[in-house]
């Protein structure tokens, strides 16, 4: 597979600014700072996703159009989230994110058969992790809360990297056991595990 194009289609503020074509849609979630927009940059071989090393510094949901040859799905949109588990401006930042959040998942999944015309929400959901905290309590509440939205989910742990081996295979035994699900390591920065989460994208597409 290939990505042949990935431009920010928009920041959307509310479920109304969410695309409406019925493109496939990739949505990352998970905690501020986790390295979902490192991740988006590094499946794209781009800098489209604006990083920060300030945690919660991401209000909007960011939708980047993507056009791909060799996939099951040649046009799809990756979907950034706000991250979750810290919010710049407290407790009412942090409301409305999760409001913004649960607005999008409430939406009728994107596909070729949802209705024209009307916003539309993920079709999968990608949760990324952090590879050297495994169970924490936010992510493995964003787990439960997915359980519920009747999304196919894939599970990541980014930052694979900066553990040794022995370290990352207990941090992956310890992750699945905390989420219930096989837990795929990833690095942004060296491209471990890239090519397996395309292939488990087009899978569930």
């Amino acid at each position: 597979m290939k990505v042949a194009d990935v431009e920010l289609l928009r920041s959307a503020a509310s479920a109304a600014d969410l695309p409406r074509d019925g493109w496939p849609q990739v949505a990352f979630v998970g905690r501020s700072n986790v390295g979902k927009s490192s991740l988006i940059n590094a499946l794209t071989r781009s800098r489209v996703a604006s990083t920060s090393a300030a945690p919660g510094k991401t209000r909007l949901i960011n939708v980047y159009r993507v056009e791909a040859t060799g996939f099951a799905r040649p046009r799809f949109y990756l979907v950034d989230l706000p991250g979750y588990g810290y919010a710049r401006g407290g407790a009412a930042a942090a409301a409305g994110f999760d409001q913004l959040v649960g607005e999008y998942f409430l939406l009728p999944a994107a596909s070729t058969e949802a209705p024209r015309g009307t916003p539309l929400g993920p079709t999968l959901a990608v949760l990324v992790v952090d590879a050297r905290h495994p169970g924490l309590d936010a992510d493995v509440a964003a787990r439960q809360w997915l359980d519920g939205q009747g999304r196919p989910l894939v599970a990541v742990a980014s930052k694979s990297d900066k553990l040794a081996r022995a370290e990352r295979q207990r941090a992956e035994r310890d992750w699945e056991k905390a989420l219930n699900v096989p837990v795929l390591p990833v690095s942004a920065a060296t491209g471990e595990g890239l090519d397996q989460l395309w292939t488990q994208i087009s899978r569930l597409l």
